[in-house]
């Protein structure tokens, strides 16, 4: 479904992400791992677009899509939840979810109900502004908002990071279920080896801005967590 095939990221002329080629087949889960500053973030952006530059080939659905604009990129399949969610603290969570609609291919006038069957607290305070909710509950509206643009592949950055434990519990439950139960496509990045290890079928491991492995979950071993991960 998605193809990356020696891409490179850019912010202005320092080369963040470096002959990067990776896959996410159709309803996979692939959890993205590594260290702090080894370019996960990056990988997420490059694909989105947000970088200054990026060569190389990106492709979803067959189709190349490295020359589009982030918008159009939306509108073709990717839906984004970035590192520290990207709530409107003055909007509603009404008109933060509305947003999220607007890169469907058919935007929305209204909210369906399966958003709030994933998500049960965003019926309740649909008029509170998003800056008042707690942390968890605007991750839940950042993963609510970006599942409303009908994603293909969701794109997660550190979803879990700085949340109360049942909340995360919560998160991972839904995210989980979007996948095996509805067959969504998730590119995961996270730093909690046993949501990786309960959620993903594959994982890769970048350093240095590069795949440093890739392989099925049950590859990931005690050992290599050791060698890649730990600080």
């Amino acid at each position: 479904m998605l193809e990356l095939s020696d891409v490179d990221g850019f912010y202005g002329r320092s080369r963040a992400l470096q002959s990067v080629s990776l896959s996410v087949r159709e309803g996979e889960f692939l959890t993205v791992l590594g260290r702090n500053g080894v370019g996960k973030t990056t990988l997420l952006r490059t694909i989105l677009g947000l970088m200054s530059r990026c060569t190389g080939s990106i492709r979803l659905d067959g189709a190349e899509i490295n020359s589009l604009p982030t918008h159009a990129r939306a509108r073709a399949g990717l839906g984004y939840v970035p590192q520290g969610r990207g709530i409107l603290p003055n909007f509603t969570v009404r008109e933060n979810l509305l947003l999220g609609t607007f890169a469907a291919e058919k935007p929305a006038r209204t909210i369906p109900d399966h958003i709030f069957e994933l998500f049960p607290i965003l019926k309740e305070f649909l008029g509170r502004r998003g800056g008042n909710l707690s942390g968890g509950q605007q991750q839940q509206l950042a993963i609510a908002r970006a599942l409303l643009s009908e994603p293909k592949i969701l794109l997660l950055d550190e979803p879990t990071e700085g949340i109360q434990p049942n909340i995360v519990e919560q998160i991972e439950d839904v995210l989980i279920d979007l996948n095996r139960k509805h067959g969504l496509a998730v590119i995961l990045v996270e730093q909690n080896i046993k949501f990786a290890r309960r959620a993903s079928h594959r994982f890769a491991i970048l350093n240095r801005g590069s795949v440093a492995l890739s392989d099925d979950i049950g590859a990931l071993s005690d050992d290599l967590i050791q060698s890649h991960l730990v600080v």
